[in-house]
Order: structure tokens, then sequence, then C-alpha cells
């Protein structure tokens, strides 16, 4: 059970910013004996690994905080960030002092459903989210909500993982938030732009 709220909280991380929850992951594995990866998933914790996240990462916070161009990014993310989370789904199954029950590791295609879904959701939503604020902010708000989802996912995560019981609370909050960045995506395209209003002659 526990295996399954890290692995889910880990993913909701990786639906706001897809390499955050990855380095976090393989710094602790790399550096501590809090994560222990298994067999299967030791390359994360390589070198190479890391500093391939460590640039990607720098992209994907350098990208995410230019109005318009962060829906581009957000585009090219609808394939790297379900795939992270069902990565980071499938790792934290498999992870020593994470999971006490066998259940999960004999099911690992479980933890990688479960990532790929929970992270296409956020993702969903923050994708959603940023034609709404780029134009109710006039861009100003990008940078903003940007900075505040990426210390979103970086506290995710670190609850995943140090506190996964609380990934509970943590998901209700996302699924109440997703609903109202919803009701607030299909408002603003019901919204008459000032060129579909015809003025009577």
């Amino acid at each position: 059970m526990l295996a399954a709220l890290t692995g889910m909280g880990l993913s909701a991380a990786a639906g706001l910013n897809a390499y955050v929850p990855f380095l976090i992951m393989a710094l602790l594995a790399r550096f501590t004996d809090i994560v222990t990866l298994p067999s299967a998933y030791a390359w994360m914790e390589s070198w190479w690994a890391i500093g391939i996240g460590a640039v990607l990462l720098l992209t994907e916070v350098t990208l995410d905080k230019v109005p318009a161009v962060d829906s581009l990014n957000d585009a090219i993310q609808t394939f790297i960030r379900p795939a992270m989370g069902g990565l980071m789904g499938a790792a934290a199954v498999g992870a020593e002092r994470i999971e006490e029950s066998s259940w999960m590791q004999q099911n690992p295609w479980l933890g990688v459903v479960l990532g790929v879904v929970v992270a296409g959701l956020v993702h969903g939503g923050k994708a959603a989210s940023r034609p709404v604020i780029n134009a109710g902010s006039a861009g100003v708000g990008a940078p903003v909500v940007s900075t505040m989802e990426d210390g979103a996912s970086i506290g995710i995560s670190l609850v995943a993982i140090f506190l996964p019981i609380l990934v509970v609370l943590v998901l209700i909050a996302l699924a109440a938030l997703l609903i109202w960045v919803w009701r607030a995506w299909v408002r603003m395209r019901r919204r008459p732009t000032r060129a579909s209003v015809v003025r009577p002659s």
C-alpha cells in the first residue's frame, strides 16, 4: 500500500515537472540509504542519468516560465510526463525501504499503470491551466505559477518518499484543483472573443 502511495505521489510530481521526482529518487539512491533502487532501475543513479536529468530539468524550468512557449512545452511534455510517471511508479514498487509488501513487487505493471494515469491527469490539468492563467494575467502569471509548480513537485516528491500516507491528502487536493482548472478552461472556451461578436450596423 505504501509503495502504491509513494508511486502515485512521485507520478503526480512528474505530472508537474517530469525531472524533479526522477532526480530526487536518483540522488537519494546514490548518496543515501533511504532509497535502494531495484537492479532494473539502478541506471537511474548513474552519473550520466543524473547529468542528463539535470540538463533537462534546467531546460524545463526555463521554458515553462515563458508565456506561449510554456504551452508548446506542455504539448511536447504530453508524452514525457506520463512516461516518467510510469517509471516513477515502477521504480517505487521495487525500491527497498519503500515497499514492505511483496504483492506490489509481484505485480509491477500496476505501478506503471497508476503512474501513467496519475501523471497524465496532473499534466492535463497543468496544460489546460496555462492558457487560462496567461489570458487572465497577460502572461505575467506564467513565471509565478511555474515556480509554484516546481516547488509543489519538489514538495510532493519528498512527501511521497518520507510520508507516503499523506499522499492521499495531496491527491485529493490535486483532484479539487484539476476540477477547478477544468471549469475555468471551459468558461474561457465558451467566452466569445471580440472578433466573434457581430455588431449591429
